[in-house]
């Protein structure tokens, strides 16, 4: 399958890319900043565009970030329990193979051409009411989807992790991220896929988690 060639085959077929990262595979700079400036297009609250983008191809600081991530994967991985589904949920179905994949990462992560951490300027106050959580998140979600959905067209994979930010402040110390004035908000590797033929995945029936009017 070619490159998605319309909105909707990039929307279908932008996968969590894990076993199928290419890390051999050198990624132009000037492929990466083309992504950048599509996702800085994406909307945001108040036009006040907080958003910032580290990328890492240090050898040395990819390894330490990876670390961080292994800090928190190893632990949870070795003591996640198999989540409970009816006989047919396609989530039970893929459930084992969605760990092997994310193991895979884990071990491999520093390995990424690219390792992509979005962050958005302030902090949010702790306990802070779900309005304000809201459109702090909703004002740099949308922006990393952006490049992921750009990094797709390109033939590139990336996968959205969040474990790497129980040690958020460690991660800020490598980087010389300014802990008290930016939040990061991730972290994705980047790297050529093998292949491009990325498919429909197995979703839940849509027509029963809409709700029209009333739940």
């Amino acid at each position: 399958m070619p490159l998605p060639a319309t909105p909707d085959d990039v929307l279908s077929t932008t996968r969590a890319v894990r076993k199928r990262l290419d890390f051999d595979r050198p990624v132009p700079r000037t492929l990466v900043e083309e992504c950048v400036d599509l996702a800085f297009q994406a909307p945001t609250g108040s036009n006040r565009q907080g958003w910032s983008f580290v990328i890492v191809d240090d050898p040395a600081k990819k390894q330490a970030i990876a670390d961080l991530y292994g800090k928190v994967f190893d632990p949870y991985i070795s003591a996640k329990q198999p989540p409970q589904y009816e006989a047919g949920d396609t989530r039970g179905e893929r459930h084992d193979a969605v760990t092997d994949s994310a193991t895979y990462l884990r071990q491999n992560f520093h390995r990424c051409p690219y390792l992509v951490i979005p962050c958005m300027e302030g902090r949010l106050p702790e306990g802070a009411p779900s309005v304000g959580q809201a459109g702090y998140w909703g004002s740099i979600l949308p922006a990393f989807w952006s490049f992921m959905l750009a990094a797709r067209t390109r033939g590139l994979g990336t996968a959205w992790t969040t474990m790497h930010l129980v040690h958020e402040r460690e991660a800020a110390d490598i980087l010389g991220i300014p802990f008290d004035k930016v939040t990061q908000a991730g972290l994705s590797p980047l790297a050529y896929t093998v292949g491009d033929d990325f498919k429909l995945a197995p979703r839940l029936d849509a027509a029963k988690l809409t709700h029209w009017n009333t739940w």
